[in-house]
């Protein structure tokens, strides 16, 4: 990943960790913790866990 995409990921993905259901997220399927997100055009999906304050990303998809 270029050096100025990746900066603006890992702003934006500071930003997505912040505020884990907001930022344009969608609930993967019916499950509203399992989350998917277009960051700088990157496609996460991700695990919302509140009882132990983490986002763990599961797949990035950068082509």
């Amino acid at each position: 990943m270029p050096r100025v995409l990746r900066a603006a990921f890992d702003a934006g993905m500071q930003r997505l960790a912040d505020a884990p259901y907001g930022h344009g997220s969608t609930p993967v399927k019916a499950d509203n913790d399992r989350r998917e997100a277009t960051v700088e055009g990157v496609v996460v999906r991700y695990y919302v866990s509140s009882a132990v304050l983490t986002v763990t990303v599961v797949r990035v998809v950068f082509v």
